[in-house]
């Protein structure tokens, strides 16, 4: 008698996928996702009005809402959003120290542990001769933080606006940021560089905080801290892709700059970097400073 089994059909496993098919398979599926999330974000915004800065340094922060965001100077950014013009702006982290009525971001920001690259004092003369500094007339965190450096070197500089970046016009010191500071170091040049955050990490051991969402304070804007925050991992989630499709500078100074200089993260470590920062602009008359409120 035969067993009932023999009757049962035989399970057939089918081939197996090969290994270069299946990494096909998954950027696919991965690439859809992306465009879904790109989709989602796209028309997400409105009613509430964004700012950022059009600095390669805050690319990934806005990713997926870029149509939807105003994209002005740090200076203009800041006045807007006195104004009541915008209900968020990606800020110098000065902007809700030295005035009360914001919110900040919880989780977000633009920091660097150590040498930043975009932040910078060109210098013809050693620091200790600095009478005067000339400053990008768009910096606002960057020049309290050369005001801190310097004071903790017992020096106290006039500063003053700088009328040009034109590298032969630049005077012994100046104060640049951004992608002007970046085009300035990479290019031909006769002054020395500081570093601001290598200074600053020099002198605490703690991240800098450059920037943070700032936000108007109201009751309402939970979507809007949900839309940034979507972003924000969106941007990291696509750092490679942004990195290989942006066109400024070559890819190996991108995948260095974004990739290991700046980080996104607002944590622990960076809490306390700003902790100190405002303990030194208290230190050094530069306030009043208020304790940022910070809001998930």
């Amino acid at each position: 008698m035969k067993d009932a089994s023999d009757h049962v059909p035989k399970l057939r496993l089918g081939p197996p996928e090969p290994a270069e098919d299946l990494a096909q398979r998954h950027e696919r599926e991965k690439r859809a996702t992306y465009l879904q999330r790109e989709e989602d974000l796209s028309v997400s915004l409105a009613p509430f009005r964004v700012g950022s800065v059009p600095y390669l340094n805050a690319v990934p922060l806005t990713r997926g809402l870029e149509n939807q965001v105003l994209f002005v100077a740090p200076s203009e950014l800041a006045e807007k959003i006195r104004k009541g013009e915008l209900d968020a702006a990606l800020l110098s982290v000065t902007e809700p120290l030295l005035n009360d009525g914001y919110d900040t971001l919880d989780g977000i920001a633009i920091a660097s542990l150590g040498e930043v690259k975009s932040v910078l004092l060109a210098h013809r003369c050693p620091l200790e001769k600095a009478q005067e500094v000339f400053c990008d007339p768009a910096s606002l965190a960057s020049v309290n933080l050369l005001r801190v450096l310097f004071a903790e070197r017992g020096l106290r500089p006039e500063f003053k606006p700088l009328l040009s970046y034109e590298t032969a016009r630049l005077p012994d010191f100046a104060l640049l940021i951004g992608d002007p500071a970046l085009d300035f170091l990479l290019g031909p040049r006769e002054h020395e560089i500081w570093d601001l955050g290598a200074a600053w990490f020099e002198l605490t051991g703690l991240p800098f905080v450059y920037a943070v969402w700032v936000l108007r304070r109201r009751a309402d804007n939970e979507r809007l801290r949900r839309l940034l925050r979507e972003a924000k991992d969106f941007g990291m989630d696509t750092l490679d892709s942004i990195i290989s499709s942006r066109t400024e500078y070559d890819y190996a100074f991108r995948k260095d700059y974004l990739g290991w200089h700046i980080h996104y993260h607002l944590g622990a470590d960076e809490k306390r970097g700003i902790s100190k920062f405002i303990e030194l602009l208290r230190k050094h008359g530069l306030g009043p400073v208020f304790e940022p409120k910070y809001v998930w």
